[in-house]
């Protein structure tokens, strides 16, 4: 089969590394992440003006159409940058689902910003009590004289900071755990009742928690589906996430490389020890099993929802396991260096650490994978 990509993917890949090359570095990223959203909102403008956005949303709608391959370069080039600016949360998550879910006449209202950047969305659907169940969904939505009033709390909603509108999850009938019953509700960040509570998170950047008090949201707010449609838009950014995953690891490993051929020990360079050198070839190897399995959820056919929903299950388990294992490994390696704030090493072993279990864990993908859960 060729892999070799096509004149405008290897356009797509030059424009996102351009980016990272043009606008990122260990020290511009630590001020990046300092600011109160996490990231660099002249960054996200940027991202905007280069299209890298509007990629991710159909033609119909101002998007460019991007394929699934598209979408894993960027975010491989991306995350070989660790960019924190949070692309795959705003847009193939939150952006892609309220693209697929909202009303002809929302998305004339609010996707022309979407898909240039100058408006945000973000994801308010899991809750503290659910640990891995997406069904576990205790906020209710009660319709009352044509409006919806919303009541409920919403933990870890990444991106959700300075957010110009969240989707959220609501109960309208039946129990926390069941499958049917739930709603998706559009919902302003100014809305009179709805509180939020910014805190930062393992990897530096900024989610929040997001109450709820008796929010009231007009009827065409309301969007179609409910958590299966939040299913697929976790799936489909699933490919976005190990990509970025990979990208990361292809930096540790190179970082990790360097400082083997350049540090000395014993009057001798690390990278002469033929323990470290075994240990670098597993992890090459390990970085290579993980672009297999990428490339094949990327050429996995959406139409068959099994067998792309198991491709993309299946590198998200390997990966996640993988990169942990690999970051751990090369931080020994660079001894108490690894953890400090100056090498990027630890930077990349945190946001790996919040790749691998959010929004599921290893453990959950092989589970999906194997068919055991949905």
């Amino acid at each position: 089969m060729n892999f070799d990509l096509s004149e405008d993917e290897e356009m797509l890949k030059a424009v996102a590394e351009r980016f990272v090359s043009d606008r990122y570095d260990g020290e511009r990223r630590r001020t990046y992440l300092a600011r109160d959203a996490g990231f660099c909102v002249e960054n996200w403008a940027l991202l905007g003006d280069l299209g890298l956005i509007a990629m991710a949303f159909d033609a119909e709608n101002g998007g460019l159409g991007a394929s699934q391959i598209d979408i894993a370069l960027v975010a491989e080039a991306l995350g070989r940058g660790l960019v924190v600016e949070p692309l795959i949360e705003s847009v193939l998550v939150a952006g892609k689902l309220f693209e697929s879910q909202a009303d002809p006449a929302l998305k004339t209202r609010w996707m022309p910003g979407i898909v240039s950047g100058e408006l945000r969305l973000a994801l308010a659907h899991h809750e503290t009590a659910a640990r891995y169940n997406p069904a576990w969904v205790e906020s209710r939505a009660v319709e009352v004289s044509g409006e919806w009033r919303l009541n409920g709390k919403k933990d870890m909603v990444r991106a959700g900071v300075n957010a110009n509108a969240f989707i959220v999850s609501a109960r309208i009938s039946g129990d926390a755990g069941q499958n049917d019953g739930v709603g998706l509700f559009l919902v302003e960040r100014d809305a009179p009742g709805l509180v939020i509570h910014p805190y930062r998170v393992l990897d530096g950047t900024v989610a929040c928690e997001v109450e709820l008090h008796d929010v009231v949201v007009k009827a065409d707010c309301r969007l179609s589906g409910g958590l299966e449609a939040i299913g697929d838009a976790e799936t489909r950014a699933a490919i976005a996430w190990s990509a970025e995953a990979l990208g990361i690891m292809e930096t540790l490993f190179a970082e990790t490389l360097d400082h083997l051929k350049t540090r000395q020990q014993f009057g001798v360079a690390l990278g002469s020890f033929q323990v470290l050198q075994h240990r670098m070839v597993e992890h090459y190897a390990c970085i290579e099993q993980a672009r297999a399995l990428l490339h094949l959820a990327t050429m996995a056919d959406p139409s068959d929802s099994d067998a792309w929903g198991k491709a993309i299950a299946g590198a998200r388990a390997f990966i996640a396991e993988a990169s942990i294992k690999l970051s751990h490994d090369l931080i020994q390696m660079h001894g108490g260096m690894g953890v400090t704030d100056e090498l990027i090493i630890g930077h990349g072993h945190k946001r790996l650490m919040m790749l691998a279990r959010h929004p599921r864990d290893a453990g959950h993908e092989l589970d999906r994978y194997a068919g055991v859960t949905g």
